[in-house]
């Protein structure tokens, strides 16, 4: 279970991204995270696993203080936790294969990494997952040369080098069109029923969040103003999350 706990983080510059942020996520939920760009949604999932520094709160993964870890404790730590990210993180000019295993990297002793010297056992750990991703054929393709949605499969193959209990997704499907953006979100909601993963997705759609997530929460101006179950979120609700003037956009 992922716990957090009052989390707060304000940037050197003033911005309060997040203010006092409370919420849970049970093991195999899919918990959509919704809001305006601004909201603090990226802010909030990097900071779950300590890409950010909170400014205070508590974050708890299977109760072991996320805030508090150092050194080798949050490398654990980070190898549960995969990360799919909206502009993909991806070392464009290397190929899929070099991309897909440097995940695997937090599990190998410094010398290793740096040599990038990987066991067979992880060699077809990195083909399954990109079988899975329906991107086996594409091992030595140059990143370069994708599109963007063979990317993110990238990204999301990557990720499952780390055999992670949980996925944080920061906007995975803000820069593709409707049919990728359901092709990635496919992928996801795979990998949470089959593989049993956790995931915490950012997205604007609401319905996208309706088809995918099991459970979703808000942000706004940094303070979360709802949790619950996607079909909650009545026009009202939708209004207080969104303002007044926002109206509901249907992605196909």
């Amino acid at each position: 279970m992922l716990r957090v706990e009052n989390l707060t983080k304000v940037y050197p510059n003033g911005t309060q991204a997040l203010n006092n942020v409370s919420f849970e996520v049970a093991d195999g939920e899919f918990l959509a995270v919704i809001g305006l760009s601004g909201s603090g949604k990226s802010t909030l999932l990097r900071c779950i696993n300590r890409l950010i520094e909170p400014t205070s709160g508590k974050i708890y993964w299977n109760d072991i203080d996320v805030t508090a870890a150092k050194g080798t404790e949050i490398r654990k730590i980070r190898r549960q936790i995969g990360m799919v990210f909206q502009q993909f993180n991806l070392v464009k000019r290397s190929s899929v294969y070099t991309n897909v295993m440097s995940g695997r990297l937090g599990y190998l002793d410094t010398i290793p990494s740096l040599l990038h010297a990987f066991s067979s056992s992880d060699h077809a750990k990195a083909m399954a997952n990109l079988e899975q991703v329906g991107l086996s054929e594409k091992v030595h393709v140059r990143v370069d040369s994708l599109s963007g949605g063979q990317q993110q499969r990238v990204g999301i193959a990557r990720a499952l080098m780390q055999d992670p209990k949980l996925f944080l997704a920061d906007e995975p499907v803000a820069s593709l069109d409707p049919v990728l953006a359901h092709s990635i979100l496919k992928y996801l909601e795979m990998l949470n029923k089959e593989r049993g993963i956790t995931v915490l997705c950012s997205l604007h759609f609401l319905d996208l969040v309706h088809r995918y997530a099991t459970r979703a929460i808000a942000l706004k101006d940094g303070e979360l103003v709802f949790k619950g179950l996607p079909k909650e979120i009545d026009d009202a609700q939708f209004k207080a999350i969104y303002g007044q003037e926002a109206e509901r956009v249907t992605i196909i």
